[in-house]
């Protein structure tokens, strides 16, 4: 657990330091919402699940940008090979990398979602709910993201290959997310079920990424 709770400070004081990935992830968001601002009117039930569906694409794709970083620095500097002889276990390593992804994403979405609210006009009430959901999501996503990340990372084009990987593993989380993101925007819809998906979807892919990242880091 310390050389979990070693990496994770380590990671967020870089990111803190230099606010590369964060800054990036947020203008990119922001400029996806100005742009389909412009297109979208959210008065209907299924004009919301549309809003929530470009809420989710702008998380998704400022949210690989941040996962591209996540193994970077190790890449760049050479350090790989001293995270594996350091005394954490590949496991502690995958949940340090999962959990600054999560915190970082989450990060980025609470700062978009205001402007979202204020560029769409929207009134409700399930703020609490629409957290809940922003941290299941984010979660599935950064689960599967990370591990990739860490695939990724050795090669020449990991800003590519990263999405192709990602992106049609996360489409359940995805659809999720946006069908629960819907009903918390207010959206008079039937969500029981994508809820159950969204937290069967972390238990399996953050334990069943856990379990393979020993096998993918050495690699």
């Amino acid at each position: 657990m310390s050389g979990l709770a070693t990496i994770l400070r380590k990671d967020l004081k870089i990111e803190l330091r230099t606010k590369e990935a964060l800054s990036a992830s947020f203008v990119f968001a922001v400029l996806v919402l100005v742009i389909f601002n412009f297109t979208l009117i959210l008065t209907s039930d299924e004009a919301l699940r549309l809003g929530a569906g470009f809420l989710w694409i702008a998380f998704a794709f400022s949210g690989i940008l941040s996962l591209n970083r996540s193994f970077a620095l190790e890449r760049e500097e050479g350090c790989t090979q001293g995270l594996l002889i350091s005394p954490a276990e590949p496991g502690s390593i995958y949940l340090a990398k999962f959990l600054a992804n999560v915190i970082l994403m989450l990060t980025t979405e609470l700062l978009v979602v205001p402007l979202f609210v204020v560029f769409f006009n929207i009134e409700f009430e399930r703020v609490g709910l629409l957290i809940l959901i922003l941290a299941l999501g984010t979660i599935g996503f950064s689960s599967v993201g990370t591990l990739f990340s860490a695939i990724a990372v050795h090669t020449r084009m990991r800003e590519v290959l990263l999405p192709l990987l990602l992106l049609p593993v996360t489409v359940p989380v995805l659809i999720a997310s946006v069908e629960t993101t819907a009903y918390a925007l207010g959206a008079d819809i039937t969500v029981a079920f994508w809820f159950r998906l969204l937290i069967v979807y972390d238990i399996v892919f953050v334990t069943a990424s856990y379990l393979v990242f020993e096998y993918v880091i050495q690699e």
